[in-house]
């Protein structure tokens, strides 16, 4: 495999992107919404209580890892549109005629949808983290970012959860003939992470660094046998002559 060729698939599939206004206002707005959010959230946790609260009482590692959860959510509708929008709009079939191979393509594809939202999550995320410090340093008498959670969770879990969306969504636009019928079967893919946010959030686990790393490892897993799959389905044969 060629990794250049690859980069410059991905470059390619970049300049592409930023001419499509609604995905990058989608990317780059949620995340900051989000970081605006939370850090109001933060702010009447610590105004309605009345005492000195917790770092759990104010929720900030459930807070923190929510951002886990968008990174399994934006970067499907690049891999939707990178695959099955190009496949509508006739823009595919002269890449895939290329001596590009399969996997350089679908790297170069997977790469361009990888960038972009995990850069928009780390951005969202820097600006939480940030008002965090602001609005709690007084109250805690330290600053509560960054920490190591905070760390596995945006430098470890995030780009696994990114990599396992665009894994899902390749394998669903091998199925499928239009951008929202993959973005719907691709978008379904944040279900496990809800999960687990949910499972936080209520007790049932804790977002300490061990359990952290465990799920780390079975996203990790999953992308790597995801990975396969995604090889599996990506053949420019079919998608030459049988796509409708």
């Amino acid at each position: 495999m060629n990794f250049g060729t690859s980069f410059t698939v991905a470059a390619k599939e970049l300049k592409v992107i930023s001419r499509k206004k609604s995905i990058i206002f989608y990317i780059i707005l949620l995340p900051f919404i989000l970081s605006i959010l939370f850090s109001l959230v933060v702010q009447n946790q610590i105004a309605s209580s009345s005492g000195i609260p917790t770092t759990y009482e104010l929720g900030l590692e459930s807070l923190t890892y929510f951002f886990v959860v968008f990174a399994a959510i934006l970067p499907g509708s690049i891999a939707a549109y990178s695959i099955v929008g190009e496949k509508v709009e006739k823009s595919l079939e002269p890449l895939l005629a290329t001596p590009t191979s399969d996997g350089e393509i679908l790297l170069g594809k997977s790469i361009a949808a990888f960038v972009p939202p995990i850069l928009a999550i780390w951005g969202g995320a820097s600006i939480f983290m940030a008002a965090t410090d602001y609005l709690t340093h007084k109250l805690l008498s330290y600053y509560y970012y960054p920490n190591w959670n905070s760390g596995v969770m945006l430098l470890l879990l995030a780009p696994l959860a990114a990599i396992f969306s665009i894994e899902l969504t390749v394998i669903a636009s091998s199925r499928v003939s239009d951008v929202r019928g993959a973005n719907q079967i691709g978008g379904l893919m944040f279900i496990p992470f809800m999960g687990v946010f949910l499972a936080g959030v209520e007790g049932i686990i804790t977002f300490s660094i061990n359990n952290l790393l465990i799920i780390s490892l079975v996203v990790l897993i999953a992308d790597v046998v995801l990975f396969f799959l995604s090889a599996s389905t990506f053949k420019r044969e079919e998608i030459l002559t049988r796509w409708k």
